[in-house]
């Protein structure tokens, strides 16, 4: 079964060849909503890009560029110890044999191109690239450059060197592939373009539904991601290394780890490789350590398990219900105990978590925030695999209901019924879910008022000019919900002195 429901749609990929060759295509593989959920407290926290170019100066330079940790270098007066760049950890992880010689030398030559390549470009190339090499310093800087995130970190950049001197702008959002890749990544405005982990296991869980013709494609994308996970609590983690809505690099995500765990199932049934499982068993470290290295956070009833491990105070159900997916999934598949274990700690608490994401005519993202179509599809789909795997009522008596929310009209109320004349003036109107909502106020067959705005569930109001005469007014209010089922009602406002 695929991890994402198959209604979800189908996203638009730019994809770049040689020479700056670039496509756009449907990918029938990469879902547009099973990508990022959206941020966990509104915009992006993208940080301002700036030029490395002067960072670089803090290291050792020779021509502009920074030198590599076995480079010698001549003697020279004592100084301050400086702040610690990409070239001095990567000699530092040298030195400490944990990594190659080859490996310091490539990845120095690797930032230094991108260096070089930052001070040619203009504008909006010349930012995204400064951003990735930015968060690459900060990561050093922090002391966060470990031996097993440079291949990501390194991928990430020669990715971004290719794009932003060869491939077109993007709008932040868009998924990016490349042709000699099976990987998702995706253009984050202000940070470049970044791995996109979640969409990549997300499309390998659908070229495993698709059957073994895709079974090649499936094998290909698993051999670039496996390496791609860093050394996290004890376990492998795929991680995030950009800023996010607040969240600093490197982070990570119980959703994305959790849908690799069942990507990982789904291989060793497709290819019975029992490697597949080997990693995904190292990969569940994460589920039981609590933030900011986990995304385990205990409750009275059980663990509820964080869609970002930045955010220990923010619960969003659907990440929360993808998870015990996976868990569960590579639990039936390896019979691993550890595994069930953890789905039936966090399973416990969804239970009693998700009647409260059910307004009665809608779904919450998160607390007090409704879910866009995309997600209500998203966490309907959800509900109905947890449904089918464990056949617990909460479960599929709510995926029956958010099923039924897609055709069922919002109610509307008129709340208020009387006004003061040349008085100011609201309409005050109850709704029962997040809809497009239509006013129009008459005096007689005259429309003296007409507007709309979109309105969660719950009560709304639109001011209107005060009225300039006693009488009874028409009141026409209408609104059409997110998945086009329309509603209208008439109510009247009666003015007097």
């Amino acid at each position: 079964m695929a991890a994402f429901p198959s209604s979800a749609a189908a996203a638009p990929v730019v994809v770049l060849g040689p020479r700056g060759h670039a496509v756009t295509h449907n990918d029938p593989f990469v879902t547009g909503p099973a990508l990022t959920p959206a941020p966990a407290r509104g915009a992006g926290d993208a940080s301002a890009a700036t030029n490395l170019g002067a960072l670089a100066s803090a290291a050792a330079v020779s021509g502009g560029t920074v030198s590599g940790g076995a480079a010698k270098s001549g003697k020279r007066k004592p100084a301050p110890k400086p702040e610690p760049t990409v070239a001095s950890e990567l000699a530092r992880l040298y030195h400490r044999h944990q990594i190659t010689l080859a490996a310091d030398r490539t990845d120095t030559a690797s930032f230094n191109h991108a260096l070089a390549a930052e001070r040619r470009l203009e504008g909006t190339r010349r930012t995204e690239l400064s951003a990735v090499t930015e968060n690459l310093h900060e990561m050093a800087a922090s002391g966060s450059l470990t031996a097993s995130r440079l291949p990501v970190l390194f991928d990430t950049l020669e990715r971004n060197r290719e794009w932003w001197t060869t491939g077109p702008l993007l709008t932040s959002g868009e998924r990016v592939e490349f042709t000699d890749s099976q990987l998702v990544w995706e253009y984050y405005a202000g940070q470049g373009i970044e791995l996109q982990v979640l969409g990549s296991f997300g499309k390998a869980d659908g070229l495993y539904t698709a059957g073994p013709a895709d079974y090649p494609a499936l094998h290909s994308l698993l051999a670039e991601i496996i390496p791609l996970a860093a050394q996290r609590g004890g376990g492998l983690t795929w991680e995030y290394y950009f800023n996010f809505d607040g969240g600093r690099p490197p982070w990570t995500s119980a959703m994305s780890q959790a849908t690799g765990l069942e990507s990982l199932s789904r291989a060793y049934e497709a290819f019975h490789d029992p490697t597949y499982l080997d990693v995904a068993r190292q990969a569940l470290a994460i589920f039981n350590d609590r933030p900011p290295v986990g995304v385990r956070i205990p409750t009275s009833l059980g663990t509820r398990f964080l869609q970002y491990s930045f955010a220990p105070g923010t619960s969003i159900i659907n990440a929360f219900l993808q998870t015990l997916i996976g868990l569960y999934d590579y639990a039936k598949v390896s019979g691993s105990a550890q595994a069930m274990k953890l789905f039936d700690a966090g399973n416990a608490e969804a239970l009693a978590e998700v009647p409260h994401f059910d307004t009665g005519a809608w779904s919450l993202y998160r607390p007090g925030l409704e879910d866009p179509l995309s997600y209500h599809q998203l966490v309907t789909g959800f509900l109905q695999q947890l449904c089918a795997r464990t056949a617990a009522p909460v479960f599929c008596t709510t995926a029956q209901h958010f099923q039924a929310d897609l055709t069922t009209a919002p109610v509307l109320s008129l709340l208020t019924g009387r006004a003061r004349v040349h008085k100011p003036t609201s309409i005050r109107f109850r709704l029962s879910k997040i809809s497009r909502v239509g006013i129009i106020v008459l005096a007689g067959s005259s429309a003296i008022f007409s507007t709309s705005a979109t309105f969660a569930h719950g009560a709304g109001s639109f001011s209107i000019p005060q009225p300039k005469r006693t009488g009874v007014y028409t009141v026409r209010l209408s609104a059409t919900d997110l998945a086009g089922n329309f509603n209208r009602i008439v109510g009247t406002l009666s003015v007097s002195r």
